[in-house]
Parts: structure tokens; C-alpha cells; sequence
């Protein structure tokens, strides 16, 4: 059972966020509102540095960073909305834990820019930071919702590529499957404390565009998985896009991808990126700061 605070926080989502018609909203008025909750400033030991030029994003570096421990974070926000500001409760909360120094870029987003623009930022982003002498060994990649999919759209455009991988993926609640078909989406609709199935198949469509919905890299699901790193997924089972994380989690295991999927009960989506709010979301900080610091090792293993 979630705890109580995430109980309300459940309840306070579904009466504000769950209620309003997203998927009808301006794209300003969803960027606006969703950094409106962004802390005002970085929390003792966390150090913010805006970048503005080959690649556009900020990084949020722990002062007691490992050396070369990298993280090239992609938020959510249905590719329409969310930005390095918005996500930077959790971004800044995870670079103190993993001891990193996280990279959130700022992609482009629909609908002014549709599908491929995001993955052509993430592809630069990542390319950048190599060119700036980042240790692929020790960097990771990830991502939460629409910036989960976009980590392994990523990913499929790195093993396309021939660039060498990342140590590691990391995924909250990863939007893979831009055809809509996942039998969570009507299952969960009630239970799932942020959104209504109208929205995530109309958001699909602000993104695409004319796009092919079960293109790879729109929808990772439908694409090649092997050879990508060892990936750590975190899904609620209460959760329209649950069936996203499960059947992406079984698709990887047949693929021989050392893959790991933590299921909570009850919980919101994409609850890690909440710290502070409720217990279970600092928990999660605390295993994804875990992982990232395994497979950052100076020899992780394979």
C-alpha cells in the first residue's frame, strides 16, 4: 500500500492535473505550469550551470562528484511540455545521491518541432559529450515518460550509429508504444492518478504528426533492443502506461539485455521525480542512484 502522503498526493493530482483537458491545452500553458513547480534554486551540494550553445540544457553537478561520472538525463512532459527546470527537483536530488553530474538537455518539442527533432537533440547531446571527452563506460543515459522513450529511441540511434554505448539506462514510467496498444490503458484509467487514456493517444498525435506510430525510434517497443546496456525501469502498476514498461522489460530479456523492472503498487507515474513529496519517491532516488553508481564503476560489470 503507498503511504499516506503518497495517498493525498495521488488524490491532489487526480483533483487538478488528471481533471484539466491536457491533451487540449496550449503547449505555453503546460511548459508555464510545469516550471512553475521547479525548486527555486539547487539544494546544498548541488551546483546549476545553464548551457546555451552546440547543445542547449543545464547541469546539475554534485559537489562531491566521482570523476567523470555523467548522467545525459531526458525529462518527460508527452514531448510537449517539461524542461531541465521542471525535472530539476529530481535531477538535483539524484546528482547528490549518485554522486554524478547530470546533463538535462533541452530538446525541442511539438508541437512546433514533431517527431524526429527530440531524437536528433538527444543524438547531438550525447555525441557532444563524448566530443567533450566523457567516458561512455561512465555515463548514463535517462529518462522518465516521453523522455524514457526518447533515452531508447537514443539508444537504437547509438547501436545505428556504430557510437559506442553508455554504461547503463535508466527509465520512469517510459512512454514506448506511440500506437496506443497497451491493455493498461484502459485497465488503469480509473486507477491511474494523472492521466485518461484520451490523453496519452491525442498526445501521441501531437508528437508524430505524420509520423508512422510504430516507427522505432517514436516507439522504442517496436524496435531492435539488442545490444543496449543493462537497464533499470520503474513502473506503477497503477498506471496507464504500465503495459509500456512490461512489455518493454520482456522484449529486453528476450533481446539478452541485462534488464531489472521495479514495480510499485499504488503509486503515481513517474513517482521517482517527486523527492520530497512522499517517502517512496526518495526511495527510488536512493535505488537509481544505486544503479548509476554500479555501472559507472571504473570496471562495471558486464
Amino acid at each position: 500500500m503507498p503511504s499516506v502522503q503518497a495517498f493525498l498526493f495521488n488524490w491532489i493530482m487526480k483533483a487538478t492535473f488528471k481533471s484539466k483537458p491536457i491533451h487540449l491545452m496550449e503547449a505555453k500553458a503546460l511548459r508555464d505550469g510545469a516550471d512553475a513547480l521547479a525548486p527555486k534554486q539547487p539544494p546544498a551540494g548541488v551546483a546549476r550551470e545553464v548551457v546555451d550553445g552546440a547543445v542547449q540544457g543545464e547541469w546539475h553537478r554534485a559537489e562531491k562528484a566521482e570523476l567523470g561520472r555523467t548522467v545525459l538525463y531526458l525529462h518527460g512532459g508527452g514531448y510537449v511540455f517539461g524542461s531541465p527546470k521542471s525535472h530539476s527537483a529530481f535531477t538535483y536530488a539524484l546528482a547528490k545521491e549518485a554522486c554524478a553530474e547530470i546533463f538535462s538537455l533541452d530538446y525541442r518539442m511539438a508541437p512546433e518541432h514533431p517527431f524526429p527533432a527530440a531524437v536528433d537533440d538527444a543524438v547531438a547531446a550525447y555525441e557532444w559529450l563524448l566530443g567533450e571527452g566523457r567516458d561512455p563506460a561512465k555515463l548514463v543515459i535517462g529518462g522518465d515518460s516521453a523522455g524514457g522513450g526518447l533515452t531508447l529511441a537514443l539508444l537504437l540511434s547509438i547501436k545505428a550509429r556504430g557510437l559506442p554505448m553508455p554504461g547503463g539506462a535508466l527509465l520512469l514510467s517510459p512512454w514506448t508504444d506511440l500506437a496506443t496498444t497497451g491493455a493498461s490503458l484502459d485497465e488503469n484509467e480509473k486507477s491511474d492518478a494523472m492521466f485518461k487514456k484520451v490523453y496519452i493517444v491525442e498526445g501521441a498525435k501531437r508528437y508524430l504528426a505524420a509520423a508512422d506510430p510504430k516507427a522505432p525510434l517514436a516507439s522504442p517497443l517496436y524496435g531492435d533492443l539488442a545490444g543496449l546496456p543493462p537497464t533499470l525501469i520503474f513502473v506503477s502498476n497503477s498506471e496507464v502506461l504500465r503495459d509500456d514498461s512490461t512489455r518493454l522489460q520482456e522484449k529486453l530479456v528476450a533481446a539478452g539485455v541485462q534488464s531489472k523492472l521495479v514495480t510499485e503498487k499504488g503509486l503515481i507515474h513517474v513517482w521517482p521525480i517527486f523527492p520530497g513529496r512522499f517517502p517512496e519517491a526518495m526511495k527510488s532516488v536512493h535505488e537509481a542512484a544505486a544503479f548509476i553508481t554500479e555501472r559507472t564503476k571504473a570496471e562495471a560489470p558486464k
